[in-house]
């Protein structure tokens, strides 16, 4: 399994999440499979990347700016937005983009 997402022909959507934790880890590793899982099952979802080195990026891709804002009002996901501001992040910044053109590499 690639780590890389596997997106289709663009256009599509980018949602680039950016962050910095505080010190408090408790049920966040939880928090954060639960709301890659339930990314994944809306419509939409078209995958995901992340990494975490001291500055936290996550980057998902959607099919349409629609699913975006369908995925930003899940109650859930609102519920955990909250829990992030006032206990797991310090800062953090999403970027929406459209992505009009992508290409890459891999070996076999």
């Amino acid at each position: 399994m690639s780590l890389i997402a596997e997106t289709p022909e663009p256009p599509y959507y980018a949602v680039i999440f950016s962050s910095l934790r505080t010190d408090d880890a408790e049920g966040y590793a939880e928090m954060s499979a639960r709301m890659l899982e339930l990314a994944a099952q809306q419509p939409g979802y078209l995958g995901h990347e992340s990494v975490r080195d001291g500055l936290g990026i996550t980057v998902s891709y959607w099919e349409s700016p629609e699913a975006i804002r369908n995925w930003k009002k899940n109650t859930e996901h609102l519920f955990v937005q909250q829990q992030g501001r006032s206990k797991w992040y310090s800062a953090y910044k999403t970027r929406v983009c459209k992505v009009e053109r992508d290409y890459g590499f891999e070996t076999l």
